[in-house]
C-alpha cells in the first residue's frame, strides 16, 4: 500500500514538473541562470540554497505577477500547504495547514498553530492572517515546527511576510482594476524623502465587491458583499551608517454582510427531522447550489444595530434584515536595527496590533432562524523581541535573544435560540475574558565542523500565563501557566558548491489554554493542556546554474502528542450544544516534498512544487456525554494526500514594451475540512487553473487581464457538524475575472 502511494508521488512529480509548463516569474537575464532567492527564515538573511529547512519562497515580482488580492491566492507557492477563509467572522479568519497541523476556529482563545508574522511582528490570531497589500516584497511559508526562533505557537510551521521598506527616492505605483461581481479596486504606493535621513512610504487601499457571489433563493438579491479599505505609513531615519529605525503604521476598515453559510444538514440532524432542513444528498446543500443561501437575517424588533439589552421572547419579535458585519484592525511596528560592529548587529522589535469586530449570524442558514448570535469583540496585543546576531565570517554564528508578549481578548456573546423551547426565543448572554502573558529566551547557532560539514544548534524556553473569566449564562475564573523547552538540532553537507545535504530535528509546542465557549463551571475554569508536535527530517537542496535549474526536496516524520481537538457534542445547557477543547490525540505524519524552479529558455520559467502527506491518529478518545469516544479510526482534516502547484510565464518584447502570459495549475487532493469526516464536509480533489495576459510598455504603464478558477471549482473552504443538531459549509470562490492597469513611475 504505501509503496504504491509513493510510485503514485514519484509519477505524478514527473508529470507536473516534466510535462505541464510553469513558472517563478524571475527577472530575464543574459544566460538561463535563476534569480538568487534570499531569505530571513532564520531572521538572517541567506542564501535559500543554503538554508537547511524546507522554505519555500516567492519574490516580489513573482507575487505582482499572481494579482494576489489576500494571502489565499498566494497557497500555491508552497506543497502541503493549505490556506482558507473559514467564513466565520468577518475580515478574514484564515485556516492555515502545513502538513495536517493547523486551527481552523474563529474564536480567539485558540491559539494559531501556524505563525504569521509580518514585518516581524507575529499575529497572535486566526482574524488578520489572511494578510493582504499592495506592497509586499517577500513571502516565506517555513514547513514544521519552528519552535526556536518564532516560538510556541508555530508547530506546523511559519508564514513570514516583508512589506517593502522605503527607498527615500521619488517615485510611487499606482494600481486599478475591476472584475466581475462588480468589483471596483484602487490602491497605490508613494516614497519620497523628507531630508537626506528620513525616508517616507505611503500607502493606500480601497477594494469593494459590490455584488456578492450568492444568490439569495428568498429575495432573489446577492449576498457576500465586501468592502475593504486600508491607510499606511512607513518611516526610515537613518540616524548614522549603523543605526536606522523604522516605524510601520496602518489602519485597516472592513464592512461586508456577515458570510453567507449553506445548510448541508442531513436525516441524522435534529434540524433535518424536526425542521425538514435536509441536503438532498451529500453534496448538494439545503439552497440545491453551492452558490445559492436560504438564509434570512434576523433581528429583534425593538434592537438597535449595537444590540443593546432587550427581551426577546417568541419568534415574532424577530425580524429578517440583511445583517452586517465589521471588522477594524490597526497596527504599529518599530523597530531598532544597530551595526554594533562588522561582525555584530542588535535588532529591537515592538509590535501592537488591535482589532474591533461586529457581526449578526443566522448559523442556521435557513429562512427560520434557529440559532443566531450577536458577537462583538475585541483583541489587543503587544510583542517586543531583542536578537544579537554574530556573524565574524568564522566557524560560528548564532542568534540570541529574548521575546516578551501579552494579549488580551473580550467577546460579548448572545446567542438566540428558537428550537428548545417551541414558540420562544431563549436569550442568552455570555461574555469571555482572557489574557495571555508569555515570556521566552532563544538561541540558535552554527557551527563549521569542517569546509563540508556545519552543525546546527537551536533552543527556545518560554513560559505562558493565562487567564479566563466568564460571566453571564455560566461563571467562571481559571488560571494557568505552562512553561516548555523546545530544541532544534541540524547538520548539513555541502556536496560542492551548488548541492548540500541536510538533516534536522524540531520539536514544537502549542500553549494549553481555556475554553471560550462554555456551558458549564467545569468548562469554563478547567484547562487543556499543551500540545506538541517533533519533527525529523532529511533534505537535499541543488542547483545547475549553467542549465537554470534549481531542484530542491525532503522527507519527513512527525510525532503529534497531546493533540488539541476542538470538538462539537450535545450539551444540557441553554444553547443545546458546546465546542470544548480536548487533548483526545495522538498521530503520525509523514511525507515527502519536491520543489523545481527552471529557466527553459530566455523567455520562459517555470515553478513546480509537488507533496505528498500520509496523516493518521494513533489514538484520537475522549469522554462524551454518552461516555467515551474513539475516532482513531478517522482522517485528518485539511490533510490531502497529495498537493501540487505548477505555474509558468513566458515573456518576450514587442511594440516597444514586454508582453507576457502567465499560467497556473493548482491541484488539492480529497479531504475533510472538519475532524468529524461527515460525509457532507468533504472535498473532492480540486483542479484550479488560473491565467493572465498581459503588456508592459517603456513608460511603466503594464496593462493585465486575469482570470481565477477557470475551472469554476466550488469545493468547501469551510465545514462545520454543530454537535449533531446540523452542519453548515462555505464554499471557496467561484470562478473571477478582472481587467488590472498598473503605472510605475519609480523610486520604489
Amino acid at each position: 500500500m504505501m509503496l504504491n502511494k509513493w510510485i503514485k508521488f514519484g509519477m505524478a512529480f514527473s508529470i507536473g514538473a516534466g510535462a505541464t509548463v510553469t513558472a517563478p516569474v524571475v527577472s530575464a537575464q543574459e544566460n538561463n541562470r535563476l534569480e538568487e532567492i534570499t531569505v530571513t527564515a532564520r531572521k538572517i538573511e541567506e542564501n535559500l540554497q543554503d538554508v537547511g529547512l524546507s522554505v519555500s519562497a516567492l519574490s516580489q515580482t513573482e507575487i505582482d505577477r499572481t494579482f494576489a488580492r489576500d494571502a489565499r491566492d498566494l497557497a500555491f507557492m508552497s506543497p502541503n500547504l493549505i490556506l482558507d477563509d473559514t467564513s466565520q467572522g468577518p475580515g478574514g479568519n484564515a485556516a492555515i495547514f502545513i502538513r495536517g497541523v493547523g486551527v481552523a476556529d474563529v474564536e480567539k482563545n485558540f491559539d494559531p498553530a501556524v505563525g504569521v508574522t509580518i514585518d516581524g511582528m507575529f499575529i497572535g490570531a486566526n482574524s488578520g492572517a489572511i494578510f493582504r497589500s499592495i506592497d509586499l516584497a517577500s513571502v516565506e511559508v517555513l514547513r514544521g515546527p519552528q519552535g526556536t526562533l518564532y516560538g510556541r505557537n508555530t508547530i506546523g510551521g511559519t508564514i513570514n511576510v516583508e512589506r517593502s521598506k522605503p527607498t527615500g527616492e521619488t517615485g510611487g505605483k499606482f494600481r486599478v482594476g475591476y472584475g466581475d461581481y462588480d468589483t471596483i479596486y484602487a490602491d497605490g504606493i508613494v516614497n519620497f524623502g523628507l531630508s537626506e535621513n528620513l525616508a517616507v512610504k505611503l500607502s493606500a487601499a480601497k477594494h469593494d465587491q459590490r455584488e456578492g457571489y450568492f444568490t439569495n433563493t428568498n429575495d432573489g438579491d446577492d449576498n457576500g458583499r465586501v468592502d475593504y479599505q486600508s491607510f499606511g505609513v512607513n518611516l526610515l531615519f537613518t540616524a548614522s551608517d549603523t543605526l536606522e529605525f523604522e516605524y510601520t503604521f496602518q489602519d485597516e476598515d472592513t464592512d461586508q454582510d456577515t458570510p453567507p453559510l449553506l445548510n448541508v444538514g442531513q436525516g441524522d440532524t435534529l434540524f433535518c427531522t424536526a425542521f425538514n432542513f435536509c441536503s438532498p444528498n451529500v453534496h448538494t446543500p439545503t439552497s440545491g447550489d453551492r452558490f445559492a443561501v436560504n438564509t434570512l437575517g434576523f433581528l429583534p424588533i425593538t434592537a438597535s444595530p449595537t444590540l443593546d439589552a432587550i427581551a426577546v421572547s417568541s419568534p415574532d419579535d424577530l425580524t429578517p434584515v440583511r445583517l452586517l458585519s465589521t471588522f477594524d484592525a490597526q497596527s504599529h511596528i518599530f523597530e531598532a536595527r544597530w551595526d554594533i560592529n562588522e561582525s555584530t548587529k542588535l535588532n529591537y522589535v515592538f509590535g501592537s496590533y488591535e482589532t474591533e469586530e461586529t457581526i449578526v449570524s443566522n448559523w442556521t442558514a435557513e429562512p427560520l432562524m434557529l440559532f443566531g448570535t450577536d458577537r462583538p469583540a475585541e483583541y489587543e496585543q503587544q510583542s517586543h523581541e531583542l536578537r544579537l546576531t554574530y556573524d565574524a565570517g568564522g566557524a560560528l554564528n548564532f542568534v540570541v535573544g529574548a521575546y516578551l508578549w501579552d494579549s488580551e481578548y473580550d467577546i460579548r456573546l448572545r446567542s438566540w435560540i428558537t428550537f428548545v423551547v417551541p414558540g420562544a426565543v431563549l436569550d442568552i448572554p455570555q461574555t469571555t475574558h482572557q489574557e495571555t502573558d508569555s515570556v521566552a529566551l532563544f538561541f540558535e547557532g552554527d557551527y563549521e565542523l569542517s569546509d563540508a560539514w556545519s552543525l546546527t544548534l537551536g533552543g527556545r524556553w518560554t513560559e505562558d500565563k493565562k487567564l479566563s473569566r466568564q460571566t453571564g449564562n455560566t461563571l467562571g475564573l481559571g488560571e494557568a501557566k505552562w512553561d516548555e523547552f523546545t530544541p532544534r538540532v541540524g547538520l548539513r553537507y555541502a556536496m560542492s558548491d551548488d548541492a548540500m545535504l541536510y538533516a534536522t530535528y524540531s520539536k514544537g509546542y502549542r500553549s494549553g489554554g481555556f475554553n471560550g465557549r462554555v456551558d458549564s463551571v467545569e468548562t469554563a475554569e478547567i484547562p487543556y493542556d499543551p500540545e506538541f508536535v517533533e519533527n525529523y527530517e532529511v533534505g537535499f537542496k541543488s542547483e545547475w546554474p549553467e542549465h537554470g535549474l534549481r531542484l530542491n526536496g525532503a522527507v519527513f516524520y512527525m510525532d503529534y502528542q497531546n493533540k488539541q481537538e476542538e470538538i462539537g457534542l450535545p450539551s444540557s445547557g441553554a444553547t443545546g450544544q458546546r465546542i470544548t477543547v480536548f487533548n483526545a490525540a495522538s498521530a503520525t505524519m509523514k511525507g515527502a516534498e519536491l520543489e523545481l524552479q527552471a529557466r527553459l529558455s530566455q523567455n520562459l520559467v517555470m515553478r513546480a512544487n509537488i507533496g505528498y502527506l500520509d496523516t493518521g491518529y494513533d489514538e484520537f478518545t475522549f469522554t462524551g456525554p454518552s461516555g467515551l469516544e474513539d475516532f482513531s479510526g478517522f482522517e485528518f482534516r485539511r490533510a490531502p494526500d497529495f498537493t501540487g502547484s505548477v505555474d509558468a510565464t513566458y515573456e518576450w518584447q514587442v511594440g516597444g514594451g514586454d508582453a507576457w502570459v502567465r499560467g497556473a495549475y493548482h491541484f488539492i487532493g480529497s479531504h475533510f475540512v472538519e475532524q468529524s469526516n461527515r460525509a457532507e464536509l468533504e472535498n473532492g480533489g480540486s483542479n484550479i487553473l488560473d491565467l493572465s495576459v498581459n503588456y508592459a510598455t517603456s513608460n511603466g504603464v503594464t496593462v493585465s487581464l486575469y482570470g481565477r478558477n477557470l475551472t469554476d471549482e466550488d469545493s468547501y473552504a469551510h465545514g462545520l457538524n454543530v454537535s449533531g443538531l446540523w452542519a453548515y459549509a462555505i464554499p471557496r470562490p467561484p470562478r473571477t475575472w478582472g481587467l488590472e492597469v498598473v503605472y510605475d513611475f519609480g523610486g520604489n
